[in-house]
């Protein structure tokens, strides 16, 4: 019987880990951007449309960390 194994020099395998820990990165400062513009967003609108849309003032910046990464849980 015969087998193949495939194997990685150590070099390609931590280039791969630092790129996937790079894209990471880059996805969490993007999230956090959106985050951030979200807020601002919603700063901006008076009482009467953050009602209008189900929120307070109190409320924003956990409706915008809902809205960027999801509920809670």
């Amino acid at each position: 019987m015969t087998f193949a194994t495939l194997s990685r020099p150590v070099d390609q395998t931590l280039n791969l880990q630092i790129s996937s820990d790079l894209l990471h990165l880059i996805q969490r400062i993007e999230d956090y951007r959106a985050y951030r513009r979200t807020v601002a967003a919603l700063q901006v609108l008076s009482t009467s449309e953050l009602a209008d849309l189900g929120l307070t003032p109190h409320t924003i910046k956990d409706a915008a960390r809902t809205a960027v990464y999801g509920p809670r849980g």
